[in-house]
C-alpha cells in the first residue's frame, strides 16, 4: 500500500491527470501542504500523465493506479486511509464516445459513483458526518435552454444523451445518499471548459490540432450551435472557494456568462492562427467543413450562475479573448505534446 499520511487530512481526487484534475490537484499539493492528495485513476486514452510530472516528488503526493469500478480495491483504500473528502472528476467526458461505448461509460460514471459512495459509507459505521463528496458535473443533464431558459440549480435534468444520463444518475445517487445517510456533498454543474493541455476530442484543442494538421474544422450544418465558454483556472477557483466556504449539500451552476456561436468561435480560432502561421488572411477559414448534426446535442446549454456569484461572491476572472489566445500559443510551443496525446486511435476517431 502507499505510505501512510494523517488520516484526517486525506483527500482522494480521481482522474487527476485530465487538464481538470490536473490543475485542482496542483492546487491542493501547492497551496495545502497539511493534505494528502491520493490520486486515483486507470490512465485511459484521456489519461496523460505528464500534465502531473510536477507533482512526482511532493510529499503530500501519491499515485494509486486503478479504475473507480474496481470494489475491493477502492473500499481498501477508503479503509486504510479514512479519506477526509473525495473529488470526483470526470473519466470520460464526451457525448460522442458515450454513443459509440455506452456501457463503459455507464460502467464508470454510474456504478463507479456507487463504489465510491459505499466507500464512503463504509467509514465510521455508517456515520458520514464531516465527510465531503465533490462531484463535477455537467450542464447538459439539464436538457435545451430553449425549452426552459437559463439552467437554474432548481431545472429539472432533461437527458438527450448517453453522457447527460449517465451524470445526472451519478448525480441522484450523490443526492441519496445526502439524504439517507447524512452526506455532505457538493455538485457544480459547469458551462464549457477550456484550457492548456486539453485533450483534443474537445472543440477548441480539437480546432488548434486541426488547423496546424491543415484538417477540416467540422462544424455542423445547423451552425446556430451555441456554447459558453468558462475558463478551467475559474473553475479551480471554485472548486477551492466552494469546499472551505459553502453550506454542504448543495449544487452551484458554475460559468463565465460568455456565450459564442460556434461558427464565431471557428472564425476567431482562424483569424488568430492566420496571423500566427502567416498563411494570408482567409487561408484557414477554407477548412472549415458542414458536417450532419451529430445525436444527443442540444443546439444551446447556458446555466445561470447568479446563486455562487451571490452566495460567494464570485464571478469569473478570465477574458474570453486573450485567455484563448495564450490557450492556442501554448498548444503551438508544445507541438509534440498533442501530437503524441492525438496519435493512434485517435487519428481513426476523428476521420471525417
Amino acid at each position: 500500500m502507499l505510505e501512510k499520511s494523517n488520516p484526517n487530512k486525506n483527500i482522494l481526487v480521481t482522474v487527476g491527470s485530465r487538464f481538470f484534475g490536473s490543475l485542482a490537484i496542483s492546487r491542493f499539493v501547492n497551496k495545502f501542504p497539511e493534505y494528502h492528495i491520493y490520486d486515483l485513476e486507470a490512465l485511459n486514452y484521456v489519461g496523460n500523465f505528464k500534465n502531473l510530472l510536477n507533482m512526482e516528488r511532493k510529499d503530500n503526493y501519491a499515485f494509486p493506479k486503478d479504475s473507480i469500478t474496481n470494489k475491493t480495491y477502492i473500499m481498501d483504500i477508503f479503509n486504510e486511509y479514512h479519506f477526509e473528502s473525495a473529488f470526483y472528476f470526470a473519466g470520460e467526458s464526451y457525448v460522442d464516445r458515450s454513443i459509440t461505448n455506452s456501457l463503459v461509460y455507464s460502467k464508470t460514471k454510474i456504478y463507479g459513483s456507487i463504489i465510491l459512495l459505499k466507500s464512503f459509507k463504509g467509514l465510521r459505521n455508517d456515520k458520514l458526518l464531516g465527510k465531503l463528496f465533490y462531484r463535477i458535473s455537467t450542464e447538459q443533464v439539464y436538457g435545451a435552454v430553449e425549452k426552459k431558459g437559463l439552467f437554474e440549480e432548481i431545472t429539472s435534468y432533461d437527458l438527450n444523451s448517453t453522457y447527460s444520463a449517465s451524470k445526472s444518475s451519478s448525480d441522484h445517487f450523490i443526492r441519496t445518499y445526502g439524504e439517507t445517510y447524512d452526506l455532505a456533498y457538493m455538485i457544480s454543474n459547469c458551462s464549457n471548459h477550456y484550457m492548456t493541455s486539453q485533450f483534443p476530442e474537445k472543440l477548441i484543442p480539437m480546432y488548434i490540432n486541426n488547423i496546424i494538421q491543415n484538417r477540416p474544422l467540422p462544424v455542423y450544418e445547423d451552425s446556430k450551435y451555441r456554447r459558453h465558454w468558462f475558463h478551467m483556472i475559474d473553475h479551480d477557483i471554485t472548486i477551492a472557494l466552494l469546499f472551505y466556504k459553502s453550506t454542504y449539500k448543495y449544487t452551484y451552476n458554475v460559468g463565465g456568462f460568455n456565450e459564442w456561436e460556434n461558427i464565431y468561435l471557428v472564425k476567431l480560432h482562424c483569424r488568430h492562427w492566420d496571423d500566427k502561421l502567416e498563411c494570408g488572411k482567409g487561408s484557414n477559414e477554407k477548412l472549415i467543413t458542414c458536417v450532419t448534426d451529430g445525436p444527443g446535442y442540444e443546439p444551446h446549454y447556458e446555466v445561470d450562475a447568479s446563486k455562487i456569484n451571490r452566495d460567494m461572491g464570485w464571478s469569473s476572472s478570465a477574458t474570453f479573448e486573450e485567455e484563448l489566445t495564450k490557450t492556442t500559443d501554448w498548444y503551438l510551443a508544445n507541438e509534440d505534446w498533442l501530437n503524441n496525446v492525438s496519435a493512434g486511435d485517435y487519428q481513426d476517431y476523428y476521420k471525417l
